[in-house]
């Protein structure tokens, strides 16, 4: 019969972290995989885009979401286009719009289905090449992706 040790039972609650989170990290990483492939693999930067969605989502089968760009949309200096990801539905990639000068305004909007509570990631590409993001948390009281099926 072994004997349950301080030293054993901390090895046991670190290994069991380390499998709780594996999902996650794989998650994340299957994310960080997609917006490195939409920007070409150049830097994203935090800053100018605003991702507009309720942190609390109580039905995920169609999620209002706008997004917003800080750019003058002129011929110098304008948006070409804004990627929506997620983390934890089937597919990455949500959406991706094209924008022109001719756009006027730097905003989209839709409805999204989440499959559960995660993090979303917008992605503006610029004229200049530069690359500008927003991540946001929201939390799905009942998934959109289960419902009905």
């Amino acid at each position: 019969m072994t004997m349950l040790t301080r030293r054993n039972l901390v090895f046991a609650g670190a290994a069991a972290c380390t499998v709780s989170l594996r999902p996650a990290l794989a998650q994340s990483d299957e994310l960080q995989a997609v917006v490195r492939a939409f920007a070409a693999n150049a830097p994203v930067r935090e800053g100018k885009v605003q991702i507009e969605i309720a942190p609390l989502v109580e039905n995920g089968n169609a999620v209002p979401i706008a997004i917003r760009v800080e750019s003058p949309m002129s011929a110098a200096d304008h948006v070409k286009a804004i990627a929506l990801f997620n983390e934890r539905n089937p597919q990455r990639e949500v959406a991706v719009f094209h924008l022109t000068p001719r756009s006027g305004r730097a905003v989209v909007s839709t409805r999204i289905r989440l499959a559960t509570s995660q993090k979303l990631v917008a992605v503006a590409r610029m004229s200049d090449g530069s690359h500008w993001s927003n991540t946001v948390d929201v939390i799905v009281t009942l998934a959109g992706c289960i419902e009905g099926s």
